[in-house]
């Protein structure tokens, strides 16, 4: 009987240690502000001018004005005539990303490497400047999948990335409660 409890509780640990890394939550609760602002995606070097993944970003940009700009005008249209001075700043920005357009998915299959991106988004408070969070969030495309894909799973995991980071918005707007990263260490 001792060995089995043993057993269950190994499998317990090794069961929370391949468990999906979560972001923290912020510091409160999304909700309550005056103003959202989403900020456009920003990307530096050494990515910034790299032609795919300039064009990844201007997938991202869109993802992010049709689908989280929804989520922060909502917020927004809520927020009318709350008195409490303070508004909240969303800035995304793109800390790595290595993206393998269709072309080099055509002539080059998976010896073109996996694709992967990685957002990082700021959460302040104005105008005081207080950090709420900066949770990260990670999708790749494997290279086999980008392959039998002819790049559609490098394009997907575009708009993955932005998804989890919309659900972390939206997980966190009525108490602050974390989320996903989306790293996945295989």
């Amino acid at each position: 009987m001792q060995k089995f409890l043993v057993t269950l509780m190994l499998l317990g640990v090794a069961g929370a240690a391949l468990a999906e890394p979560q972001n923290p939550p912020p510091a409160n609760a999304l909700v309550g502000y005056d103003k959202y602002e989403l900020a456009p995606l920003a990307m530096g070097p050494p990515y910034e001018g790299q032609g795919p993944n300039e064009k990844a970003k201007v997938k991202m940009q869109g993802f992010l004005t049709a689908e989280t700009g929804v989520i922060v005008d909502g917020w927004n249209q809520k927020a009318q005539g709350s008195a409490k001075g303070q508004s909240l700043k969303i800035e995304p920005r793109v800390e790595k990303i290595k993206f393998i357009g269709g072309g080099a998915r055509f002539w080059a299959g998976a010896l073109a490497g996996d694709s992967y991106v990685v957002i990082k988004v700021r959460l302040t408070e104005q105008p005081s400047g207080k950090l709420l969070g900066e949770p990260e969030f990670y999708q790749r495309a494997s290279a086999m999948s980008g392959a039998w894909t002819f790049g559609g799973q490098d394009n997907d995991m575009l708009h993955r990335v932005i998804v989890l980071f919309d659900h972390y918005l939206e997980a966190n707007y009525s108490q602050a409660a974390g989320g996903p990263t989306g790293y996945d260490p295989k």
